[in-house]
């Protein structure tokens, strides 16, 4: 005690005690992090609850809310339209998978100092930039049967004009055609970046044991790229699940409703149809659907990694 009194009447300072440090140490992190948590709390979160909660009623966005349980769920699963979409994702996704691999080999083939690769790169940068709008537009107008480059590069050869965008059986695909040119090369980026921090000595070794070409790829490249390929499966996955901007640009979900997706029904019903329940029950599923996918592929990783 009296020690204590000595070292405050001769002003030098205390040190807290042990216990005292280490509840600061633990609480730094988090008081950094708490405005970030707080935004996602409010912006993420509560959306969430808030969409599955609207799920239960019947809604028009601006009279009062009548609770009908899980009738919007009955109707939904009764609706041919729902299936539609539904397909349409999954074809979506399965498609979108096309994505990671292109992107994997074009950032190899880009992955080189010689004369002129920053101007090629330039190029395979332009669509990751640019407006999924504006990737609409381009496309609609290189499907036009009247003017499209597709259909004169067609008649060229001697076939005769295909309308794309009309055809019930090719629509959906010539959609996903457009939106995979700008996700392939968002995966290539995340790939050149993957690259870029390779381990050198690992590839110096691998060359001394004569590893080459598809062996130094398989063995050594892409396990040190398994970060960029994780996140590049996820927002691939993301993307595909949640496409709505070049639906609504190059269709609107036609023809008949042929091209629609769970997202643009989403939008539809509750924009146009002023059915805000039963729209936030078309997000419900698509949320379930994203997230059940998500946690496989992450269970599958974690498990290889142990």
């Amino acid at each position: 005690m009296a020690q204590t009194m000595k070292t405050v009447a001769s002003g030098q300072p205390q040190h807290p005690p042990q216990a005292t440090r280490k509840l600061g140490h633990g609480l730094s992190p988090w008081l950094f992090l708490a405005p970030a948590l707080i935004i996602f709390s409010i912006y993420v979160i509560y959306p969430i609850f808030q969409s599955i909660w609207l799920s239960f009623f019947d809604w028009d966005g601006l009279g009062e809310k009548t609770w009908v349980g899980l009738d919007n769920y009955y109707e939904l699963f009764d609706s041919d339209l729902f299936y539609t979409a539904l397909t349409n994702n999954f074809l979506w996704l399965i498609c979108f998978m096309l994505a990671p691999p292109i992107g994997l080999f074009i950032a190899l083939f880009l992955n080189q100092q010689v004369f002129g690769i920053r101007a090629v790169k330039s190029l395979f940068f332009f669509p990751f930039v640019i407006s999924q709008v504006v990737v609409g537009l381009v496309f609609a107008w290189f499907y036009d049967p009247s003017f499209g480059l597709l259909n004169i590069a067609r008649e060229a050869i001697g076939l005769r004009p295909i309308s794309i965008l009309a055809d019930e059986d090719l629509v959906t695909y010539g959609i996903i055609a457009a939106g995979l040119w700008p996700q392939i090369s968002y995966c290539m980026i995340l790939y050149l970046t993957g690259l870029n921090n390779l381990d050198p000595e690992q590839i110096e070794a691998a060359r001394l044991d004569g590893a080459k070409s598809w062996r130094m790829l398989w063995f050594i490249v892409l396990p040190q790229l398994k970060p960029a390929t994780f996140i590049a499966i996820v927002v691939t996955v993301i993307g595909a699940l949640r496409s709505f901007d070049l639906v609504a640009t190059m269709t609107a979900g036609g023809p008949w409703g042929s091209s629609t997706v769970l997202a643009y029904q989403m939008y539809q019903e509750s924009i146009f149809n002023y059915r805000m329940g039963y729209g936030a029950a078309v997000a419900v599923v698509l949320f379930l659907i994203m997230d059940i996918y998500i946690a496989y592929f992450l269970w599958r990783m974690l498990r290889s990694e142990k």
